[in-house]
């Protein structure tokens, strides 16, 4: 049996990313090794059916000896488990991944969603980071971006020149999980901001648009918050900002779910004014199924979702005027008005980012690489 390792810097992203991906690989005959660290979705991934190890990634951290164990450990786990593919998510996943699957003799698949802040920083850390991805990409066997503005970064930069590669819509959104529903028609406009909560989320440039608007116009609208709090990560929200927020009555933390599709139902327009270079952002998609009206940043990875004033609107990133305006925009359209520009959202994810076209594409790359081995 042919064996498939995937690999990410969480469970909880396997789980909630490439769950689907992972039940596919399993149906056409693989056999499937999941590694991330463990956490409670790590369970999860064993009940899909495929095997878990439990692997040590300090995602956030700049600790060299710490990224020369994840290396070894990777190295250690690939010679003995000895998988013909290995399928890559996150920045040190293709990084030391990559690098011990190919001295291990694995065909190397990886997946750029998003560079963060690496080719924008200018820290001496962003600079050992950029040669480490190069060196790792130029002996990937395969790389999938999510948007043409990672990929022209790339070619401009050299990276990976001569690997075959390919765009694939963002992670995609389920569209049989992720079904079409109307907000409710009760005179209050609420916005949801999905994302781990940094910063370079827009994190700030929400909240002040959220005061702004709620001055303007009081309880007629609402602001909503959804992920993770006080992550290891040097643009994360503390725990007592939030609640100062929350106190000041500005937004309302709603905490973290794995049912999000129930708090997307209860919105009228999904916000995310990141200015983190994205891969396509998984929040903006499965609103956009679900038929909510999108508001975010013309920016890498987030301007892909909307086409604008058609079932959204782009604002400037780092601009909270221009988020207001975009927002205000919303809030004084018509509840028909939004429901039709929902509908083009879902009209919109059924035709470019069905989940379905990424599972495909996974698997046409996978036998591709068999088939020339």
């Amino acid at each position: 049996m042919l064996k498939v390792a995937i690999s990410a810097n969480t469970s909880w992203y396997l789980y909630n990313f490439r769950k689907n991906t992972i039940i596919s690989l399993i149906n056409h005959g693989y056999k499937v090794t999941a590694v991330a660290p463990i956490d409670k979705y790590s369970s999860k991934l064993e009940e899909l059916g495929c095997e878990y190890c439990d692997l040590g990634i300090d995602q956030g951290g700049t600790n060299p000896i710490k990224d020369i164990k994840t290396f070894i450990d990777f190295f250690k786990l690939y010679n003995r488990i000895k998988p013909t593919v290995v399928l890559n998510f996150t920045p040190k996943n293709n990084i030391y991944s990559t690098l011990a699957a190919k001295i291990t003799g694995s065909k190397v698949i990886n997946n750029i969603a998003g560079l963060g802040t690496l080719f924008i920083n200018e820290s001496i850390i962003s600079k050992i980071a950029r040669v480490l991805y190069k060196f790792s990409q130029n002996k990937a066997d395969f790389i999938f971006f999510q948007n043409e503005d990672d990929r022209d970064l790339f070619k401009q930069n050299k990276i990976a020149a001569s690997v075959k590669n390919d765009r694939l819509p963002g992670s995609g959104a389920d569209l049989s999980r992720f079904t079409l529903s109307p907000s409710p028609d009760d005179s209050v406009t609420r916005f949801l901001l999905i994302a781990r909560m940094l910063y370079d989320k827009g994190i700030g440039q929400y909240v002040d648009a959220a005061r702004a608007l709620k001055k303007r116009y009081g309880n007629t609208v609402e602001f909503r918050l959804l992920g993770f709090l006080d992550v290891d990560n040097p643009s994360a929200v503390s725990k007592s900002q939030m609640d100062k927020w929350m106190q000041e009555g500005v937004i309302n933390y709603l905490g973290v779910s794995d049912n999000v599709e129930a708090e997307i139902s209860l919105v009228d327009c999904m916000v995310l004014p990141s200015y983190y270079r994205e891969g396509v952002p998984k929040s903006l998609l499965e609103a956009g199924a679900m038929g909510k009206p999108i508001v975010t940043t013309d920016n890498v990875g987030c301007r892909e979702t909307v086409d604008e004033g058609i079932n959204g609107y782009l604002c400037e990133a780092r601009s909270v005027t221009s988020l207001i305006q975009a927002l205000d925009r919303i809030i004084n359209l018509t509840h028909e008005q939004r429901l039709e520009m929902g509908k083009n959202s879902r009209e919109k994810v059924e035709r470019e980012f069905d989940e379905k076209i990424v599972i495909d594409k996974y698997l046409l790359a996978i036998n591709k690489l068999l088939n020339e081995s």
